[in-house]
């Protein structure tokens, strides 16, 4: 997805169709000079709908359509017709998006399936029309209902990327990269902070024709709940993962020491974040011999025990160390088998 292309945030003014009026009307022919009442019902007017499309991958079509206007309904009339309903507007979304009220902040539901729709805003009523209030002590009825008014309010569509596993790193922890060699993904990779600017989505095949979704979320710095750096944008893409794989160089000064900053960063977003199954990988690590590795592994068993017990591996995007080990790890993880 090009960066000028992503847009997971849209703020739009929803106005809903008005209510058609319902009839005030008697019947007439020349048969007849004074008829009872036959006044139909007003149309409803049309609702504003979200609709999930698993073909669209972000909001950008939303981005400069600020106001959306559904048609009004259309007033009932004689011989007992109903007027016309006011046509819905359809507003197709990706999945994983969340519809929120922008007054109170309030999630109202979100779209999580192809061809799923949802009431966004709802359209006013039809009135009844005045056949619908004769009975046996009011036989002529000389009123009849208004149409309901539609409804002006102002909603939030926020984007949560829909993905099995979500990578978790610093800037440059190699995310980008290792995507790059289990997809067929392309984001943009180079040697400076921030390269990622927006979620990357991959397919990573399997064994068997098997496969799963797999996020690069932009790197997270720490104070991104914050809001430092861009972080705090798409901390909320990694709600939507089922695993986490948390990323961190080989050549890092302390990898707990940053393994434990990340999960700060996520518990101080979203505490039900580290309720999620999760991975650390040690990347970059084709620059390590055997008996470094092996060293780093004891430092590893001792420093995670008890709440930051994991399941770690050491890989490398750049020589495929272990990249078959580290899939099986993630399937196993995604379909809740236990690691011994």
């Amino acid at each position: 997805m090009d960066n000028s292309n992503f847009v997971d945030y849209v703020k739009i003014c929803c106005r809903t169709g008005k209510g058609g009026a319902g009839s005030i009307h008697f019947h007439r022919d020349k048969f007849t000079s004074m008829g009872g009442p036959d006044g139909g019902n007003g149309g409803r007017g049309g609702h504003i709908i979200l609709k999930g499309n698993k073909q669209l991958w972000t909001l950008i079509h939303l981005k400069y359509r600020k106001h959306i206007i559904a048609e009004p309904g259309v007033g009932g009339s004689s011989s007992n017709s109903s007027g016309k309903q006011g046509k819905d507007e359809y507003l197709e979304v990706p999945l994983g998006t969340v519809a929120r009220d922008e007054e109170t902040g309030e999630i109202q539901f979100e779209i999580t399936e192809d061809g799923q729709e949802v009431i966004l805003v709802q359209g006013g009523r039809g009135g009844l029309g005045n056949a619908n209030f004769k009975n046996s002590t009011l036989q002529s009825p000389q009123f009849a209902q208004p149409g309901e008014p539609g409804k002006t309010e102002w909603k939030i569509l926020e984007l949560k990327v829909l993905a099995d596993v979500g990578l978790v790193g610093f800037p440059n922890a190699g995310k980008s990269t290792l995507l790059s060699v289990v997809s067929a993904a392309k984001p943009e990779i180079a040697n400076y902070p921030f390269t990622t600017l927006v979620p990357n989505l991959g397919i990573v095949s399997y064994r068997d024709y098997k496969s799963f979704v797999m996020a690069d979320i932009p790197g997270i710095i720490e104070g991104a709940h914050e809001g430092k750096g861009i972080g705090l944008r798409f901390l909320r893409h990694i709600e939507r993962n089922s695993s986490l794989l948390f990323l961190v160089p080989c050549d890092t000064k302390d990898i707990v020491e940053e393994y434990k900053i990340l999960l700060n960063e996520l518990k101080q977003f979203n505490p039900e974040l580290l309720d999620k199954k999760r991975i650390l990988a040690i990347s970059k690590s084709d620059m390590l011999d055997d008996e470094l590795e092996k060293e780093m592994r004891k430092d590893l068993e001792k420093k995670l025990k008890g709440k930051l017990k994991v399941p770690y591996i050491f890989f490398s995007s750049a020589s495929q160390k272990n990249l078959v080990e580290l899939k099986d790890m993630l399937w196993r993880q995604l379909n809740e088998y236990d690691f011994e």
